[in-house]
C-alpha cells in the first residue's frame, strides 16, 4: 500500500539540473510610452480673415440689428437722393446763382479791360451795375498813390419847436468810422469803404465848382446824401427834423518822416458843398 501511494509524488517532482547563472551586463531598459506631439499648425491664409472665434458669441454683423430690407434701394447721395420737386428747385437755384456770378464776372471784365466796342455799346448798363460798390482803381499803387488824410464832415441844419431853423456843428465822419474800426479783429468793410468811396465817387463825377457832370454825379449826390443822413440817425439828430445838411472835406498832407530832409505843407485844406435841402 504504501509503495503504492509514493510513486505519484515521486513521478511529479523533476529531476534536478545544473544551476544556471542570470546574464551578466546593465539591466534592459524599460519601455517608455511614446509623448504626446503637438498636431502642426498651419500658417493662416492672409485672404482668409481672421479665424472665428466660437466662443465669442454672435458676430458684430448680426448683433448691430436686422439686415436691411433687400427690396427699398439705399437712397443715393447729393441732389439724387431728393425727390423730384426738391430737386428741380435745387436746379433752378443753382442755375441763378450761376448765371449772376457770370454775369458779375462779365461786368467788372468790360470795366477794367481796355475800350472795346461791347464796353462802349453797353457803358452806362456796365456803369450802373458797377458804381459805386464794385468800382476798380489803381489809388493804392501806381501812379498816384495817396498821400494825403481826407476826412468827411457834415452839420445838419433843424428846427427847432419855436420853428426856427438852428444849423449844428460839424461831425467828423471819418474819424467816427476809424474809430469804431481801431483795434477790431474783425472790422466792418461797410466802416472802412463806404464813406471814403462815397467821397471819391462825388469828387470823381463833379467839377472844381461842385456842379454834377452828367447823370453820374445826380448819383453820386443822392448816395452821399443817404449816407449822410443815416449817420446823423446813429447820432440822433435825426429824432429832431432836419432840414437841410451839409458836406465838407478836410485835407491835410501826410507828414514827411523823421529822417527825411522833406519839407510837406501839413496845413489843412477845406472843401465845403452847398446845402442840400432833405
Amino acid at each position: 500500500m504504501e509503495s503504492n501511494e509514493r510513486e505519484p509524488a515521486e513521478a511529479a517532482v523533476p529531476q534536478a539540473g545544473p544551476p544556471v547563472d542570470p546574464p551578466v551586463g546593465p539591466p534592459a531598459p524599460r519601455p517608455v510610452a511614446p509623448a504626446a506631439v503637438p498636431p502642426a499648425r498651419t500658417p493662416p491664409d492672409p485672404q482668409a480673415g481672421p479665424p472665428a472665434d466660437e466662443t465669442a458669441g454672435p458676430s458684430a454683423d448680426q448683433s448691430a440689428g436686422p439686415p436691411a430690407d433687400p427690396a427699398k434701394p439705399p437712397r443715393a447721395p447729393g441732389i439724387a437722393g431728393l425727390s423730384a420737386p426738391y430737386r428741380v428747385v435745387t436746379a433752378l437755384a443753382l442755375a441763378a446763382v450761376g448765371l449772376a456770378a457770370c454775369g458779375h464776372l462779365a461786368m467788372v471784365f468790360l470795366h477794367v479791360a481796355p475800350s472795346n466796342t461791347v464796353s462802349k455799346q453797353h457803358a452806362r448798363t456796365v456803369d450802373d451795375w458797377i458804381y459805386p460798390e464794385f468800382e476798380q482803381n489803381w489809388k493804392l499803387f501806381a501812379p498816384n498813390p495817396l498821400q494825403q488824410n481826407i476826412a468827411v464832415e457834415v452839420r445838419a441844419e433843424v428846427r427847432t419847436p419855436g420853428g426856427e431853423p438852428v444849423a449844428g456843428g460839424w461831425r467828423d465822419l471819418s474819424a467816427q468810422d476809424g474809430a469804431a474800426i481801431r483795434h477790431s479783429l474783425l472790422p466792418s468793410h461797410t466802416r472802412q469803404n463806404e464813406l471814403r468811396r462815397a467821397w471819391d465817387f462825388f469828387t470823381g463825377s463833379h467839377g472844381e465848382d461842385n456842379k454834377p457832370i452828367g447823370e453820374r454825379g445826380e448819383l453820386s449826390e443822392r448816395y452821399l446824401r443817404r449816407i449822410a443822413l443815416n449817420r446823423l440817425a446813429e447820432d440822433g439828430t435825426a429824432s429832431e427834423e432836419i432840414v437841410r445838411i451839409q458836406l465838407r472835406s478836410a485835407t491835410r498832407a501826410v507828414a514827411a518822416p523823421p529822417w527825411s530832409d522833406e519839407k510837406t505843407d501839413t496845413q489843412t485844406y477845406y472843401r465845403e458843398l452847398p446845402w442840400w435841402t432833405v
